[in-house]
């Protein structure tokens, strides 16, 4: 039976689509962070290089990122077959479908997260050093605080990536459905047959909502963060 509009198997592609997107912009949040961070606060050899490596795939087409992830992470890729007797398996996986999209989504994040974190004073953060806080207290009581809106917009647009990542999804799972099909996916699905063009303006104008909700509840969220650091302020 059809719930507004949907069926079963598309609800089952939004579904999956917000499940795949949620776990890689939570997997990505902590080493998007420190990255970020260590490109905005250090100076070491190689730092470019690691910066180059951040940004690579939004540079490669989305299908040679995923035919790369297939190539190592594969069942009979370089590390695929010791992942897979350590219980992980990313090929043709829904947690696979959520790796593509995290490494797809991971520049954007730490973009952002890095320009915020650059916006943050350094005498603020030098001031606390000289009044005994650790380096580690430094970032979570002054630098994280005041450089959470841009996080939060690092979050939003990992997540949205993720949410209409379709290059690198398809090559690395494939298009399974209730496994590996997402939105972008089942889409492109519907619009190769015929008779689905309804179907494929449904799940987009979904897609469009999910989006737009995300990056709504982010805007609120940042304002209200401003709006406490502002009160909190001297």
């Amino acid at each position: 039976m059809e719930r507004f509009g949907l069926t079963p198997d598309e609800w089952t592609a939004v579904f999956l689509s917000v499940r795949v997107a949620s776990v890689a912009t939570l997997a990505s949040l902590l080493p998007g962070l420190a990255i970020a961070w260590l490109l905005a606060r250090r100076r070491f050899p190689g730092r470019a290089l690691l910066d180059g490596l951040v940004h690579l795939p939004l540079i490669l087409p989305p299908v040679v990122t995923g035919y790369l992830l297939l190539l190592a992470l594969g069942r009979r890729g370089l590390v695929g077959p010791a992942l897979a007797e350590l219980g992980l398996v990313f090929s043709f996986r829904w947690t696979g479908a959520a790796l593509a999209c995290a490494v797809m989504g991971f520049p954007l994040m730490v973009r952002a997260m890095r320009l915020s974190i650059e916006a943050v004073d350094r005498r603020v953060e030098q001031a606390a050093a000289t009044l005994g806080a650790s380096p580690p207290a430094v970032f979570l009581t002054v630098t994280l605080p005041l450089a959470l809106p841009g996080v939060l917009a690092g979050s939003v647009l990992g997540f949205a990536k993720a949410m209409g990542e379709f290059g690198a999804t398809i090559t690395f799972v494939s298009n399974i459905p209730g496994e590996t099909q997402t939105l972008p996916s089942a889409i492109y699905t519907l619009t190769q047959v015929p008779g689905g063009e309804g179907a494929a303006l449904r799940l987009t104008l979904i897609s469009v909502a999910v989006s737009m909700a995300a990056l709504l509840v982010s805007e609120v969220l940042a304002r209200r963060i401003g709006r406490r650091l502002g009160a909190e302020a001297p």
